[in-house]
């Protein structure tokens, strides 16, 4: 049986949650959600616990059994605190500038690049920091969002500038330069 499965979802003070079949629905301070739950797992709401249960007799049952239980938890989490993503802008001459919901990107390319914010996700630009911070319920869609701005201009290996997230690590590559001086090779004979 799934360990994450057996476990409950506890409900926080200021969250509604409503099922209705296979459909969760919860609703808190940072908006309104609803997971729809696939066949074999069932949920029950009991004093502000939700229990889920299913037949976990073969082993793609168990593992739909624990992401239901996950997704439900994200749930209930995103409506009652939200989820948020830091992004780091490395590179020189490279910023972010916000207005309304649309982000423009200044990031080594002859153009600007804009990006518009899909519904349900905020976005927040420290302009001292070159930070982009994706905010909103739904943890699916804040990293979607994330992924998808880091993807205008991912990390390069030689300098490491570009869109990354926050304290992510970026394996380096050594240059020509370090790779050739390594070697003893080049240079003129004296």
């Amino acid at each position: 049986m799934s360990r994450i499965g057996k476990q409950p979802v506890v409900v926080p003070q200021g969250v509604q949650v409503q099922i209705n079949g296979k459909i969760v629905t919860a609703k808190g301070p940072q908006g309104e959600l609803k997971e729809t739950l696939p066949e074999p797992v069932s949920a029950k709401l009991e004093n502000g616990i939700i229990k889920l249960s299913a037949d976990v007799s073969t082993p793609q049952v168990r593992a739909v059994y624990g992401t239901s239980r996950a997704r439900v938890a994200n749930l209930v989490n995103g409506v009652d605190k939200g989820f948020a993503k830091v992004l780091d802008i490395v590179g020189l001459g490279f910023k972010a500038a916000l207005a309304g919901d649309k982000l423009t990107l200044n990031i080594g390319k002859s153009h600007p690049v804009e990006w518009t914010a899909p519904k349900g996700v905020k976005l927040a630009v420290d302009p001292k920091t070159n930070q982009i911070t994706v905010t909103g319920p739904s943890k699916e869609l804040v990293g979607r969002a994330a992924a998808a701005i880091r993807e205008l201009r991912p990390p390069e290996p030689y300098k490491a500038t570009g869109i990354r997230y926050f304290g992510e690590h970026i394996l380096r590559k050594a240059g020509k330069t370090a790779a050739g001086a390594g070697a003893g090779a080049g240079g003129a004979k004296k």
